[in-house]
């Protein structure tokens, strides 16, 4: 009977490896690979290490376990007839479950068994991500979901993201505590040239280009609610930190607009000994906070929510104010930079009222704001520039469709293109009745468009009307649940047409 001496491949490049971990490998004892699917085995081959892996039985097994169980099957029996050195990706001591079970198998049949250290990807992992794992690093397989579960409690490596299909899996597990755009990071051949730490929203986890063996994901912890939360008062011009004992700014006797007691409650958040969470933050970190109050605000106008658009516009104007004192902080511009800008860019645009010029109309004044606009922005080439690729897809392709209606490329009525509408829905029938997903994926696309199109010719925001929609089935929906919930019953012990019914009442109720 021999020794089984586990080692670490390290998680990518040759030079990860020990001294002493290349001397076992080349020693005399049977080297068996976990799998040969790894940027070090290249080296062991240069090197002349002899060596046997367990990737066929990656083919062959049924599952994970199945496969577990034969790889740790070999060594044991390698080892009744002499030294092993069994080698696995990164280090043995982390989430290896061959190690484990190896560990466990070797005590009952007294097979001598020692672990090397070696380095993880995990260390690289510290650096780029700039953690302390003092913090609380919590690590898991990608198919623990009951660990993905507590996602967003803790800071959580998720190792063993090899492919999409395994990446699709952890996303939809992931968004059932996180929200669909909270960002995560995308960690792959760390330590190789072509490493790649970066961040990416959870709902793009399997849409990356490349996903193998050697990716992982870091969910970082869902910040705390801060202690110093601002609540902006309905009735008076009033800014209140909750439990924080900080001196407040009073602004009862502001009765001119004065936007300082707002920068100054701001400024105290962001100093040392203000609040953790506040300090905590960057123009990314936040970035999404700053849609959702536009988007809170344009509610409030379309229900027509006085006191609703008072508290949003409170809420978007933090929003500049935090934005701006970051970046005054990194000495890029200040608040009254920005209040600077854009009242030249104002006075600029507006010549027929702080100049010589006259207009005839408001038709006129757009002409005449595009012209000026386009003198400013020299640097943009095509009449596309200047639509944001962040945009939501069905306000990006109103603009699109905008900018290039202004140098003419546009039909001169509706009519054509409704006719391409139902152009459009004709290819999208056919692509659906020949089963071909892609194609419908396309056309469906260009249906849309289409669509959109036509709305643009009507003088209809689709933005806007999408939005009634969403939210006459939301209050349609709720008056259905609030029914089903009355009757004690559960939803399926309803038909769709009683279903349809108390959607009507609500349809009735609106009117």
């Amino acid at each position: 009977m021999g020794n089984i001496t586990i080692v670490g491949l390290g998680p990518g490049a040759a030079g990860n490896l020990s001294l002493e971990t290349m001397e076992l490998l080349k020693s005399d004892a049977q080297v068996i690979l976990r799998t040969a699917v790894h940027p070090t085995v290249a080296e062991l081959e240069k090197q002349n290490v002899q060596f046997t892996s367990c990737d066929s039985f990656y083919e062959e097994g049924a599952n994970f376990e199945e496969v577990y169980g034969r790889v740790v099957a070999r060594v044991l029996a390698a080892a009744m007839e002499g030294d092993v050195v069994y080698a696995v990706p990164g280090s043995p001591l982390v989430a290896e479950r061959t190690v484990v079970m190896l560990r466990e198998q070797a005590k009952e049949y007294n097979v001598p068994l020692v672990i090397k250290p070696a380095m993880s990807f995990l260390d690289l992992a510290y650096v780029d991500l700039g953690i302390d794992p003092i913090a609380g690093l919590r690590i898991i397989d990608a198919q623990d979901f009951s660990a993905v579960a507590d996602a967003g409690n803790y800071p959580l490596m998720i190792t063993q993201v090899y492919s999409q299909l395994v990446a699709s899996d952890l996303k939809i597990a992931l968004m059932e505590s996180l929200d669909d755009d909270y960002e995560i990071f995308f960690l792959r051949n760390l330590g190789l040239p072509d490493e790649e730490c970066r961040t990416v929203k959870l709902y793009e986890l399997d849409r990356q280009p490349h996903i193998d063996h050697l990716t992982s994901v870091y969910v970082p912890p869902v910040p705390a609610m801060p202690e110093g939360l601002l609540e902006f008062g309905e009735d008076e011009a009033e800014v209140e930190v909750l439990a924080c004992e900080e001196e407040l700014v009073d602004t009862s006797s502001y009765n001119d607009v004065d936007v300082q007691p707002l920068v100054d409650v701001i400024r105290t958040l962001r100093e040392p000994g203000g609040c953790p969470w506040d300090i905590e933050q960057t123009h990314q970190s936040i970035r999404s906070n700053f849609i959702e109050e536009v988007y809170e605000f344009i509610e409030a106008v379309d229900n027509e929510d006085v006191a609703g658009m008072r508290e949003e516009l409170g809420d978007v104007l933090m929003q500049v104010v935090f934005h701006a004192r970051m970046a005054e902080e990194a000495g890029n511009f200040d608040l009254q930079e920005v209040i600077d800008e854009v009242v030249d860019k104002l006075i600029r645009r507006h010549p027929h009222v702080f100049g010589d010029t006259e207009v005839s109309g408001s038709a006129e004044v757009l002409v005449n704001w595009d012209a000026i606009k386009k003198q400013e922005k020299t640097e943009r080439k095509s009449v596309l520039d200047g639509v944001a690729q962040g945009l939501p897809a069905l306000l990006r392709a109103y603009k699109i469709q905008s900018k290039a209606a202004k140098v003419g490329f546009d039909w001169q009525d509706a009519a054509p293109v409704w006719d391409k509408v139902q152009e459009e829905l004709g290819e999208l029938q056919e692509a659906l009745a020949n089963g071909d997903k892609a194609a419908a994926e396309k056309e469906l696309g260009d249906v849309l468009f289409a669509l959109i199109n036509y709305a643009r010719h009507q003088k209809i925001e689709p933005e806007v009307a999408l939005e009634g929609t969403n939210n006459r089935f939301t209050t349609r929906f709720l008056y259905v649940e609030e029914q089903v919930g009355k009757s004690g019953k559960d939803w399926k012990d309803f038909t769709l047409e009683e279903l349809d019914k108390f959607w009507d009442e609500a349809k009735k109720q609106e009117k």
